[in-house]
């Protein structure tokens, strides 16, 4: 039997971000008819991940992969998703649980994110336009720095100003600081970038404080329901099938 791909996304108050990861899995559906594909949350939407593993094992299911819908290595990959299952475990589900990488970071993400990038007004070769690539943020370094290394990778050969990466928390620089440092660089122009997945709080604190910096900031929405996106969630979940000593190098 296929087991379910299980997508686990934060979760949020905002209304608009699971309507939006809800979009996503749509595609993702799209692209793999007849897949079982279900939605869960690690906390503030519903239903969440716990719920959904115990229920996929009361369908009779003996075996599922979750899929993180997450961009990087952070406190919630890290902590959150395990401690989910394990309390899965803990109320009786007998389900072996196999939980994928999360989706960034990735090559696909970057071209979502630059498509977001160029709707929103950024032209490619614009050589006064400065972009600010803006992620979250997070008490794990690495985590971010694995932002700021999508933005030198975006630098090389835009043909831009400049790209910096920005964090709405928990780590520096902010929005306003990463503007102007770009303005410092010779941009005239604004561009800021969205590494995020859904709309929420911390997309929107990152949209209010460039507008502060800038009202002629050009805004990219966040990746959403994109078809590559949705790609990397399917190719996470055959990856995830696959025991490591068996897969090619």
């Amino acid at each position: 039997m296929t087991p379910p791909l299980v997508a686990v996304a934060h979760g949020s108050r905002d209304p608009r971000s699971a309507a939006t990861v809800a979009e996503l899995l749509e595609v993702v559906r799209a692209l793999r008819p007849g897949l079982d594909v279900r939605l869960s949350f690690l906390d503030l939407s519903a239903p969440r991940l716990v719920d959904v593993l115990t229920a996929v094992a009361a369908e009779g299911h003996r075996r599922v992969v979750v899929v993180p819908l997450l961009l990087g290595r952070a406190y919630h990959a890290r902590v959150d998703v395990p401690g989910a299952v394990a309390e899965a475990t803990a109320r009786g589900a007998r389900l072996e649980v196999l939980v994928s990488d999360v989706l960034g970071p990735d090559p696909r993400l970057e071209s979502a994110a630059l498509r977001r990038l160029a709707m929103a007004g950024a032209e490619a070769g614009e050589q006064d336009l400065g972009v600010v690539l803006a992620g979250a943020g997070s008490s794990h370094p690495p985590a971010n720095a694995a932002v700021a290394a999508v933005a030198r990778r975006w630098e090389e050969g835009s043909g831009w100003a400049g790209v910096t990466a920005a964090f709405a928390a928990a780590t520096d620089p902010d929005v306003p600081a990463a503007i102007d440092r770009l303005r410092a660089r010779g941009a005239r122009r604004i561009a800021v970038g969205s590494w995020f997945l859904a709309p929420g709080l911390l997309p929107d604190r990152v949209r209010a404080r460039a507008l502060e910096a800038d009202p002629d900031v050009l805004l990219a929405d966040p990746l959403g329901p994109d078809p590559e996106v949705a790609e990397v969630v399917l190719q996470r979940y055959a990856a995830a099938r696959v025991p490591a000593q068996n897969r090619s190098a």
